[in-house]
């Protein structure tokens, strides 16, 4: 299958946004058109937290920094991309609710996508599209110490994630493409400097709907039919499609159903590790940041992703990287 771009999709949808043109300070209702699949209908709901301050179209991947602080690509796939952190506000239930401030240059992410994540020691791995390239960065790096070529992987990669503790597959990557939706799996074996050498299994399976981030979600919440499930982000087709999951943590196609659909440019994918809640973010389609309420509250995680050890390591490099941080804001934040 051959990729359609997604900035003519992109302009396509701009004005199927979350909440046509929403900067509200608090998550507001999704617009009546998003509609969620028949097993999920009065189980969830679905919020829109807005345009995150000062990070430019078109959002790329989100991950959690800690409990409080997101990670969210700007300027996707494209080189004047970069990873900005925002702080959230939650409510007394611990929901997110807005977000707190303008965001802040965090580190250099030229072709960020739909996909990033922590993985083994406080590495942060990014997906890099349409270059088919993978990203590594140690703690306290501001630019990639690693990027490696997906050479054999078809179309180019748009999204990873490990498999949480407590699936099946527990600890693995695995990986995704969009256009193709080709999906495989990626061992890492330490290479000596604190980043991974890959070894990219054979794709011996294809996603459908333009597949971008993607999140694994416990099956006893309402509706997955005590199966665990993989929530996908479907940025070609404009729908959040499900999948149970096999016992490798892998798909199966054939059981996917509609969880959330009527969407414009469903991007990156992301589990609130103190709610449960889904989050993900738009590229174009009003370039959101959306929130879906309803889910079982996950266990405290043991460990694959170590984003404490940015948080001590920021803390010390603070004022070195001040002036860094903003100079590029400069650059790449022209407009008021």
């Amino acid at each position: 299958m051959t990729a359609i771009s997604k900035h003519f999709l992109s302009f396509a949808t701009a004005t199927i946004g979350i909440v046509a043109g929403s900067t509200a300070a608090y998550a507001a209702p999704c617009s009546p058109g998003i509609v969620f699949g028949g097993d999920f209908t009065g189980s969830y709901t679905c919020t829109t937290l807005g345009t995150p301050s000062g990070i430019p179209a078109n959002l790329g991947g989100l991950t959690f920094l800690d409990n409080d602080t997101l990670i969210i690509g700007g300027a996707a796939n494209g080189t004047a991309g970069y990873f900005a952190t925002i702080d959230v506000v939650r409510d007394a239930g611990k929901h997110i609710v807005s977000f707190s401030g303008p965001s802040a240059f965090f580190v250099d992410g030229d072709y960020n996508d739909g996909g990033v994540t922590f993985g083994p020691g406080g590495v942060l791995f990014a997906a890099r599209w349409p270059v088919n390239e993978m990203a590594q960065y140690k703690p306290g790096s501001m630019t990639p110490d690693k990027i490696t070529p997906m050479t054999g992987f078809p179309s180019s990669l748009s999204a990873l994630n490990f498999v949480p503790a407590g699936f099946d597959g527990a600890g693995k990557m695995k990986i995704v493409s969009y256009g193709g939706g080709a999906w495989a799996e990626v061992g890492l074996t330490p290479d000596g400097s604190g980043t991974y050498d890959l070894a990219i299994s054979p794709v011996f399976l294809t996603l459908s709907g333009g597949p971008e981030g993607f999140v694994y979600v416990d099956g006893a919440n309402a509706g997955f039919n005590g199966l665990d499930s993989l929530l996908v982000s479907e940025y070609g087709a404009g729908k959040v499609g499900l999948y149970a999951i096999d016992a490798n943590g892998d798909p199966i196609v054939g059981s996917r159903r509609d969880f959330l659909t009527g969407l414009g440019g469903a991007e990156g994918a992301v589990i609130d590790p103190l709610t449960g809640d889904f989050l993900f973010s738009t590229f174009g389609g009003g370039d959101q940041v959306v929130v879906v309420s309803g889910f079982l509250a996950p266990p405290p995680s043991p460990g694959v992703p170590e984003p404490a050890t940015w948080a001590l390591m920021l803390v010390g490099f603070g004022l070195i990287g001040h002036g860094l941080r903003q100079a590029r804001r400069r650059t790449t934040i022209s407009f008021a």
